[in-house]
């Protein structure tokens, strides 16, 4: 058993600031995230992860999130470690990962959000992020499109950057969007999901330390960049990270879910397992739309970032 850590704020949603309009009568979104570090034993590893899961769904979580490469070490440490790499490569639907989501969503009756490294015969692999739903169908298989290059983080090394767009999954009438970690730091992702409907965007995360430049630590920046671009595009964010030491890298945990006025709901601590649950309150967003967000845009004015 892990000594997981439950975090929650359930029946209890933060007010919103700015209440537009009168409750539309859509209920809170229960939604659920597992932080825990990776174990090189691979039955050990997924029973953590279970536990995890049943202890959200319990808590009346209706979708649970996972980390990046939730059943693999992070191997891109190095820009050669090929081998290892190979050994977790699966087939979207086939392979362990998504084996794994679809016993656990239909033990717990939750969708079940998870990340792998996608199998391409032609070349590189995709970092993908799926979601599979207590039916046993992956709803979504969303790949990674911006793709770290620098110590430590050699990425470009083993997944080819993303090429599935900007899906947006309806999952109970709520529009969900599942990028990867470095898609986090990019505003352009974030704003062009809200365009396309996402009310909650799910980012699995593997980020530390970064050895080559001391002590110096980014989680503060990590956590302020994407409260800021749910803030800037009215979207709840849920960031999913791993905890423990993997090679030279130490990760920070501190996954959390925020809210469209860019304020954390519920945080993880930086070095413990836990689990989140938090009830969201989906009028939020239509609120903070009433800030003229996207009326005010000046799309003609924006080609400058469509240059390389």
């Amino acid at each position: 058993m892990t000594d997981f850590q439950l975090i929650t704020r359930i029946d209890d949603p933060l007010p919103s600031p700015a209440r537009a309009e009168p409750p539309s009568g859509r209920p809170p979104l229960r939604i659920g995230a597992v932080q825990c570090a990776w174990n090189p034993d691979p039955e050990a590893h997924q029973a953590t992860l279970a536990e995890g899961i049943r202890m959200a769904a319990a808590a009346g979580a209706t979708v649970v999130c996972l980390q990046e490469l939730t059943l693999a070490p992070y191997f891109a440490t190095g820009p050669d470690n090929q081998a290892a790499a190979r050994e977790y490569a699966e087939v979207v639907g086939e392979g362990p990962t998504s084996e794994f989501a679809r016993r656990m969503a239909a033990e717990t009756d939750a969708v079940v959000h998870a990340s792998l490294y996608e199998f391409d015969a032609d070349g590189l692999g995709f970092n993908t992020a799926v979601a599979v739903d207590p039916e046993g169908t992956v709803r979504a298989r969303t790949r990674k499109m911006h793709i770290p290059q620098f110590s430590f983080y050699h990425e470009d090394r083993y997944f080819a950057p993303g090429d599935s767009g900007f899906p947006v999954i309806d999952l109970d009438g709520v529009g969900f969007a599942f990028p990867t970690c470095w898609d986090q730091w990019n505003p352009e992702l974030a704003r062009i999901y809200s365009l396309e409907g996402a009310e909650v965007i799910v980012y699995p995360t593997a980020i530390g330390s970064e050895p080559h430049l001391g002590d110096w630590d980014t989680m503060p920046m990590w956590r302020q960049t994407i409260t800021a671009n749910g803030l800037s595009n009215a979207t709840f964010m849920v960031a999913i990270n791993r905890i423990g030491e993997e090679g030279p890298l130490t990760f920070y945990g501190s996954s959390f879910i925020s809210d469209p006025y860019g304020r954390v709901v519920v945080e993880a601590p930086r070095d413990l397992p836990a689990v989140l649950v938090a009830d969201l309150d989906l009028d939020q967003r239509r609120d903070s739309m009433k800030w003229g967000l996207f009326e005010t845009r000046r799309p003609d004015q924006y080609t400058r970032l469509t240059e390389g």
